[in-house]
Parts: structure tokens; C-alpha cells; sequence
């Protein structure tokens, strides 16, 4: 059971996957990473040495920043962006695309659950 800044990774998986179970390293840092801890990338999390676990324990807390403090501080860069009404920070507020992708069609994620606009169905004929 092996805890990379508070989170319990994986056992059985290989270590370069496992990895990127925590938030703010993906699949190039974890390979960065092993490669400077001198850990093969394709060993079990179970096969970890207790030297090994260690050494990328200190190499990910003192090079990168992740989980609870990586969040806050993307949280902080987009009310930073909503306080000072950016075009950005706008887009956050509204729930839409954000980087200048079109929403025309294609939007959904941002957008939500389509809804139908009333009004639009024909009025059934009625007996006067």
C-alpha cells in the first residue's frame, strides 16, 4: 500500500501508471519522475522496495505540486479570472467553452442536458 502525497496508489498496477492516480501527474512527469528515482517503469507497486517508494515519495514533494494545493490554486487563477471580468473568467461564470471552441453544436459537456425550446410542436386541431 503505497501513499504518494496522500493518496493511496494502486498496488497492481505498474508504477509509472499508478502513478497518475494522483492529481497533477500525468503520464510524462510519472515517466520524468521514475527516471530520476532510478525505478524501472514497468514494476508492480507491490514489487516497490521500501527505498524505492520513498525516494519518489521525496522527489514528487519536493519537485511538483499536486493534489489539495494544485486544486486550490487553479480554483484561486479562476476566481481571479471571474473577479476581474476577463473574457475568461465570463466564460467560467456562464458554464461555457472557455478556450474558443464553437457551442453552436458540440458544447454538451460545458452546456448541460439539452432542453427543448416550448412552442415549437404543432397545436392539435380541437373540436369547436
Amino acid at each position: 500500500m503505497a501513499r504518494i502525497s496522500g493518496i493511496v496508489i494502486p498496488s497492481e498496477k505498474q508504477v509509472q501508471i499508478a502513478l497518475t492516480y494522483v492529481y497533477g501527474i500525468g503520464p510524462h512527469f510519472a515517466s520524468t519522475i521514475l527516471a530520476a528515482a532510478k525505478v524501472e517503469p514497468t514494476t508492480r507497486v507491490k514489487d516497490l522496495t521500501e527505498a524505492e517508494e520513498q525516494r519518489i515519495r521525496e522527489l514528487v514533494d519536493a519537485d511538483y505540486t499536486t493534489e489539495g494545493d494544485l486544486q486550490r490554486l487553479v480554483t484561486n487563477n479562476i476566481k481571479r479570472l471571474k473577479d476581474v471580468n476577463a473574457y475568461r473568467g465570463l466564460r467560467h461564470k456562464a458554464g461555457l467553452p472557455v478556450r474558443g471552441q464553437r457551442t453552436r453544436t458540440n458544447a454538451r459537456t460545458r452546456k448541460g442536458k439539452a432542453v427543448a425550446v416550448g412552442g415549437t410542436q404543432k397545436k392539435a386541431a380541437s373540436k369547436t
